[in-house]
């Protein structure tokens, strides 16, 4: 049997971060723990900004999708891993590792892109406000969302066609807690080279770009921002910003040292280590950080609580 055939009729192995040891019960526990913070709170905000009228706005339109992006992206990763520490069966086939990488890639990449579109949404409404309506209107926001989304599925199908398509006639276990393709390329028995160049134009394109032009977009933010004389606006926006290159930077950094060093530098445990803050701890902060610490947010969860409580008096009264 010659190495393609070999290649899709055989599972991998996920060597996964958790030992059987107390202390891998604890951190499993976390992780478990973050996974079922990040689907309720990404699903509370969808909730809210899908009822909530003065939510209707492109900026949590845009927010309304980094929120699915972040549930569709923790709900790909970490069931995998519970089932495979509870069970003791750390085997995934290759279809599913396949659905792995490429809905982590697409999520990923159309992550990117969003966040560098909320950054965009975040400067005109600051900086140019008066032509916030004709620069971030219905269609602009519709665009830009429906764009990070393509781009994004584009891509993966690009890299996961790719990444498949190399032989693996070797070890099949993947040192890693999912199917994440720089590790997938350590198993490959052919020089990969020529295509981590284009991974590298990859990164560029998806990492290097939309962090610089976030980046710039806080920048102008901040520079705008002192220009102002009210000191209580000066400390609202500084402290906005800041929370909000905080999380960038937990998302970016590790993305970028991960993807764009050539294979023969990775190494699995800081491999590892590095993915846990761009797939899971990320997406845990991003509703508390974009959007519960703004007062909008808080005031439509207090109306739909509310809501909801005289609703269930009313039913039980009647």
């Amino acid at each position: 049997m010659g190495p393609e055939n070999h290649t899709f009729s055989s599972d991998f192995i996920l060597l996964g971060l958790f030992s059987s040891s107390q202390k891998g019960l604890i951190f499993f526990s976390f992780i478990v723990i973050i996974f079922i913070m990040t689907v309720t709170e990404n699903s509370v905000m969808i909730l809210l900004i899908h009822k909530e009228s003065r939510l209707h706005t492109p900026m949590y339109f845009l927010l309304s999708h980094l929120s699915f992006m972040d549930i569709l992206h923790v709900s790909n990763i970490v069931p995998k891993m519970i089932i495979n520490f509870l069970s003791g069966n750390r085997t995934i086939s290759f279809a599913g590792c396949g659905f792995q990488i490429f809905l982590s890639l697409t999520l990923l990449g159309g992550e990117c892109l969003l966040l560098a579109a909320m950054s965009y949404d975040r400067y005109v409404a600051i900086c140019h406000p008066l032509r916030y309506p004709i620069l971030m209107n219905d269609y602009v926001s519709i665009l830009m969302a429906g764009g990070s989304w393509l781009i994004g599925t584009v891509n993966s199908i690009v890299h996961t066609a790719y990444t498949l398509h190399f032989p693996f006639c070797g070890s099949r276990a993947v040192d890693h807690f999912f199917c994440e393709f720089p590790a997938m390329l350590v198993l490959s028995c052919v020089d990969t080279t020529h295509y981590e160049r284009g991974v590298y134009v990859s990164g560029i394109i998806f990492l290097l770009v939309p962090f610089s032009l976030i980046f710039a977009s806080y920048v102008q933010i901040l520079l705008t921002v002192l220009q102002m004389k009210s000191s209580e606006a000066w400390k609202k926006s500084f402290s906005t910003c800041f929370f909000h290159m905080i999380v960038i930077i937990m998302y970016y950094g590790p993305f970028i040292f991960t993807y764009m060093k050539p294979k023969k530098y990775h190494i699995p445990g800081q491999d590892k280590f590095l993915a846990i803050f761009y797939t899971i701890l990320t997406p845990s902060f991003n509703p508390i950080i974009y959007s519960i610490r703004n007062k909008d947010v808080l005031e439509a969860m207090k109306n739909m609580i509310k809501s909801n409580f005289l609703h269930k008096n009313s039913r039980e009264n009647a």
